[in-house]
């Protein structure tokens, strides 16, 4: 009776391995969930979505990389009639740069004015602010040049 015991725990630990075995391959080949979607325009009209990656405050977000060669300064706004926009400048460590909700006095629309110090891949992240909506919007993305030997229009200061 114990020699069965002892070989129906055997069977059942091998069993065990043999499924362990044939399950860890698989997990090893998935495909990653979580992949930026490369920012290949100025401007992008996209969709916020359930199936965009949650956030854990209960809504989604989308994330582009942006990659910048040299230092720069940046716009970069989030419109949308859908929904009240956020949006976050994320540096490769993971630290958020910046973010905005609201940039304007009288609206949901995001607005964010910065300086990027040094080159690399930074994550643009639009999400719905509180978590409570989605839908379309357009997120524009614009290099700011200063003004150099800027020539005052003839008359003006007078």
């Amino acid at each position: 009776m114990q020699a069965a015991k002892k070989l129906s725990i055997a069977l059942s630990v091998g069993a065990i391995a043999a499924m362990v075995a044939i399950e860890l391959p698989g997990i090893a080949q998935q495909t990653p969930s979580y992949v930026p979607i490369p920012l290949q325009s100025e401007v992008v009209s996209d969709t916020l979505t359930d199936r965009d990656i949650p956030t854990g405050e209960k809504g989604f977000a989308k994330d582009y990389v942006l990659k910048v060669d040299a230092e720069n300064r940046l716009e970069i706004s989030v419109s949308s009639e859908a929904f009240d926009t956020v949006v976050s400048l994320i540096g490769d460590d993971g630290d958020v740069i910046a973010e905005n909700d609201d940039g304007q006095p009288r609206g949901t629309d995001s607005i964010l004015f910065v300086k990027v110090d040094k080159p690399g891949e930074y994550i643009i992240r639009v999400k719905s602010f509180g978590g409570r909506s989605g839908g379309k919007f357009t997120l524009r993305v614009t290099k700011l040049v200063p003004v150099e030997n800027w020539i005052q229009p003839a008359g003006a200061g007078k």
